[in-house]
Parts: structure tokens; sequence; C-alpha cells
């Protein structure tokens, strides 16, 4: 169970999140709002434990990951938000810095360049950052990692392909 202070701040990224989605009543999406994040919520939104949410990202538009869905587990540990929230893709992915075993993702804002400023939905953008721009000096998975070093159009095909066997397919992907 999380403490007072962090049910407050995760409360209030819930209501915030809700709003820049257009998901909460009366509410459009934000202009500012990123479009490849669809959905951030606590797993069980009418109850009181605040310390399991997911997240639904849209593989970015003219990227590798192009018409799919995939689904982020997120939890939160004792002195969030000052420590860190743990991330990782429930839905498979081939890229470099995510764990093909276990979805863990290797991102410096996950870890030691973590701060009270951001927020879930931050993290989320910048894990759809991370998709377009992978870092194959530090990988989860080291045959993404070299692919995309040595055949960027296998990689690219790879991508693609694992994509369509695990994503979920986007409605709004032509």
């Amino acid at each position: 169970m999380a403490s007072v202070a962090t049910s407050k701040r995760l409360l209030k990224e819930y209501q915030n999140s809700q709003k820049e989605l257009g998901l909460a009543p009366g509410t459009r999406r934000s202009a500012s709002a990123n479009p490849d994040l669809v959905e951030l919520r606590p797993w069980d939104v009418e109850g009181e434990d605040l310390t399991e949410w997911m997240a639904v990202i849209r593989g970015p538009e003219g990227g590798n990951y192009a018409g799919g869905t995939f689904e982020l587990t997120i939890q939160i540990p004792q002195g969030y938000p000052t420590k860190p929230p743990s991330m990782s893709f429930k839905t498979r992915i081939f890229h470099p810095n995510v764990s093909w075993k276990n979805g863990e993702i290797c991102l410096d804002i996950l870890q030691a360049q973590w701060s009270p400023a951001w927020t879930l939905s931050s993290a989320c953008t910048a894990i759809l950052a991370l998709l377009d721009a992978p870092e194959p000096d530090s990988p989860l998975n080291v045959d993404a990692a070299n692919l995309f070093r040595l055949d960027t159009r296998a990689y690219q095909s790879a991508c693609r392909m694992y994509t369509l066997l695990h994503a979920v397919p986007d409605p709004l992907f032509d």
C-alpha cells in the first residue's frame, strides 16, 4: 500500500492523464498530449491500490512498430516519486533495450536519471522516444542490438515482423 503522499501524487497523475488523453468526462484530448499514448491508469481504478498501473502505447507512425499497440506494466515502489517506477513491456517487442524474456526496459530515466519531476506519463513518452532511437551500447536484447548495428534493414524487418506477431493491431493504422 502506498503512503498518503504517494497516493495523492498518483491520484493527481491519474486525473491529469485522463484529462490530457481526453478520457475524463467532458474533456477532449489535449493538443499537447502524446498521440501515441493511448491509455494510462491504475489496474484497479475503483480500488485503493494505486501501486500497479498499466499503459497502452501505439507504435510511432512511420517507425518500426507502426500499426501495433503495446501494453506496459508499471509497478510503483515505496518512496515514489523519489524512487522510479518499474516499467516493462507486457506485449513482446523486438528492441535492443527491451528484454525479450521479461519485457524489462533499459532506460536511464527509469534508473539513475530518475527525478521526482518525471511523471508516469512523461516516462511513457520517454519509452516511446526510445522505440525510435535505440541505444545499442546498453542492450538487454543482444540479438536486436547486433542486428541494429550490423544490418539496419534486417533489424527494421524483424521489428515489423514481431510487431505483426505480438502487438495488438492499431485500429487507427491504415
